[in-house]
């Protein structure tokens, strides 16, 4: 259900890539200093209103470790994945699923992590729909085929991959069977669709929410939650692998520092970081997506169960082992974040 064929995906990567352009001042040998960074952004809210909101930040940045860095805002994780895997963008503001995909098939590698407002580095998947409309949790599992329901990108961790490995694979439920129609949008679209009845239901996430409260208050008014996930990892930054370990090392404490300063610089940075709904940034490598791949392993041995194949289920089984208990031994000795 979640691997579903991204025809479409595909088609918006090529697409994004094209946009970019060669970017040969980017594409600096392997080791070497581009003259140029590219930070790819998916909007959570749209461009138009998130770019305003990136911009300092990214200045700052380009102050700061000496090299310009310049936004390419992407309209799909897909291919924000593919971007960095063709080295037209170097690093990156990334949702947890899509993150792993980077670190997996891009030569990614998470250097820091989002925390909020009051310090957390989670946030929440949920179900909305509109206020007064009587839907509750248990009409929407009643899978009576009465809703229209909207889903996120299928690379989504909050959109799709939390609300299938929390909510309805659990319960053994295919949204394609249980709901009137299912389409798949942008967590703007979504509370959008909700908010004005085009749906009845949707995903979306505690940070989506708060940006549509700020933007569209109308549109705010109108949504109620009626579930949430677990705690899921915040997004997260990426950058090549092979970028320069010594420019590296200064994009990374440039987000470890960040609105940290008790100076002038210091406030001006905190209100850059208010804006994006951030507190700041921690330090985190790639066992910060231990949750994701065990979301993903218990996903892909519900699908195997469900197929009936023993010897699929046995590989599947093996995975979620694998997966389960690297992820275990990690946190017995990692420090405490």
């Amino acid at each position: 259900m979640i691997r579903r064929t991204l025809i479409g995906a595909t088609l918006v990567a090529a697409l994004a890539l094209a946009g970019c352009g060669d970017n040969k001042d980017a594409a600096a040998p392997a080791g070497g200093t581009p003259k140029e960074l590219t930070f790819a952004i998916l909007p959570a809210e749209g461009q138009a209103s998130m770019a305003p909101l990136w911009q300092p930040l990214l200045d700052d940045m380009s102050a700061q470790i000496g090299v310009p860095v310049k936004p390419f805002f992407i309209s799909n994780y897909t291919a924000m994945v593919e971007a960095m895997r063709f080295n037209q963008v170097q690093m990156g503001w990334f949702s947890a699923a899509p993150a792993l995909r980077a670190t997996e098939r891009a030569n990614g590698e998470v250097l820091g992590r989002v925390v909020d407002a009051g310090g957390e580095a989670t946030y929440k998947s949920v179900l909305i729909v509109r206020k007064g409309s009587g839907i509750t949790l248990d009409k929407v599992l009643q899978c009576d085929r009465s809703l229209n329901f909207g889903i996120g990108d299928a690379q989504s961790t909050s959109g799709t991959l939390a609300p299938m490995a929390y909510l309805f694979t659990p319960r053994g439920v295919d949204p394609a069977k249980c709901f009137k129609a299912v389409r798949s949008a942008s967590h703007e679209a979504n509370v959008l669709s909700v908010g004005t009845g085009v749906l009845d239901v949707a995903t979306n996430n505690t940070v989506g929410l708060l940006f549509n409260r700020r933007q569209k208050p109308e549109i705010a008014d109108r949504i109620e939650v009626i579930w949430q996930s677990p705690p899921l990892p915040e997004s997260s930054i990426v950058v090549r692998k092979d970028l320069d370990p010594a420019l590296k090392e200064k994009i990374r404490q440039f987000f470890l520092t960040y609105g940290t300063g008790e100076d002038a610089v210091g406030e001006k940075q905190r209100k850059v970081l208010q804006g994006l709904a951030y507190g700041g940034f921690r330090a985190a490598d790639d066992s910060y997506l231990d949750p994701v791949r065990e979301m993903e392993a218990a996903e892909g041995l519900a699908e195997a169960r469900r197929s009936g194949d023993q010897g699929r289920i046995a590989k599947a089984q093996a995975a979620f082992d694998k997966v389960t208990a690297a992820a275990a031994q990690r946190r017995a000795t990692s420090p405490a974040p």
